[in-house]
């Protein structure tokens, strides 16, 4: 069973803050985590001006009796610790935010977790760091493996690999 997260942020020292949080998902695995590197990319679906992001994934193996309703929680809770305010709009600028992409062979439609994340295969800013940890994965529902959709995929995102 692997979980796959999804890091962003774009206010704030954001290099720092995503390998702070890396190290703090670490607690939350059986094994060491799988880490990309950091992506600086542009918003997307965002409000007009906002900074751009540094995205990063990780893959965990959760703890025994974790569950991806529990994982998800902890995810929030961080977001919170971090400095993430109830949001004013869509996808605004923040500190953090942490999106559990999938959940092994998890299959969720809730309002409150959808899984596998939806828009997985049409954002450049996931697909470039999940290709890095786990570039055969398919996802649930999906058919392509994540190379696959990522050599597909026609978004006009910028995406540039930042030095470790």
């Amino acid at each position: 069973m692997t979980a796959y997260i999804a890091l962003g942020s774009n206010l704030g020292d954001s290099p720092t803050i995503l390998k702070q949080v890396m190290a703090r998902l670490e607690a939350l695995s059986r094994q060491p985590l799988r880490r990309s590197s950091l992506w600086q990319t542009t918003p997307v679906d965002c409000p007009p001006g906002s900074p751009l992001f540094i995205n990063a994934v990780v893959a965990l193996d959760p703890l025994p009796d974790e569950t991806s309703w529990s994982l998800l929680r902890q995810l929030q809770a961080l977001e919170k610790e971090f400095g993430r305010l109830p949001k004013k709009l869509l996808n605004e600028p923040r500190r953090l935010d942490l999106d559990l992409i999938a959940y092994g062979g998890e299959i969720s439609t809730r309002p409150e977790l959808v899984l596998p994340h939806p828009r997985v295969h049409l954002r450049r800013f996931v697909l470039q760091p999940l290709s890095e940890i786990a570039p055969e994965l398919i996802l649930p529902g999906q058919r392509a493996t994540i190379a696959q959709l990522l050599a597909t995929l026609t978004s006009k995102e910028i995406v540039v690999k930042l030095n470790p």
